[in-house]
């Protein structure tokens, strides 16, 4: 919902949802980007958490690092798709709902799963630069594909 207000506050309030999406897809290429560790890290406040509740949960910038860089060892393959956001901005705070979609390769018997999953965020404005709070991953299916699918047969 669009606050009332001047002209200036609305269009700042676009301006910093348009940013945390920016910062979201960077979230998830670096993800697809076989889990660029260092730059995941540095999406995340020092003191964030990432909770995957089942996947754990990480404390803190390090442990979310550590988390990831060991993440292309269960997920080879992923590609994270985000869908209908529903970003709040309260001046140098935010919060947002976004959806995943996500075929992945289970590195466990190279399987390959489709997956679906609800991101709930908190954002926070440090230094002009909206970074993570914190995440939280709730999974709604983890389900194999039908068959190999990609990890089989890439192309058609």
């Amino acid at each position: 919902m669009m606050p009332s207000g001047d002209l200036e506050q609305r269009i700042q309030v676009l301006e910093d949802i348009e940013a945390i999406k920016r910062l979201k897809h960077m979230y998830c290429g670096y993800c697809d980007d076989h889990y660029d560790a260092d730059a995941l890290a540095d999406l995340f406040v020092e003191d964030a958490v990432w909770d995957g509740r089942e996947r754990g949960r990480n404390e803190g910038r390090e442990a979310i690092r550590a988390f990831f860089k060991n993440a292309p060892n269960r997920l080879p393959f992923a590609i994270h798709m985000v869908l209908n956001p529903i970003i709040e901005v309260d001046g140098d705070r935010a919060t947002g709902i976004w959806y995943l979609f996500q075929p992945c390769t289970y590195a466990d018997g190279g399987k390959a799963v489709w997956g679906s999953a609800r991101y709930d965020e908190e954002y926070v404005r440090v230094n002009g630069e909206w970074k993570f709070q914190n995440l939280t991953l709730t999974s709604h299916f983890w389900t194999p594909f039908d068959g190999k699918g990609w990890v089989e047969t890439q192309f058609a």
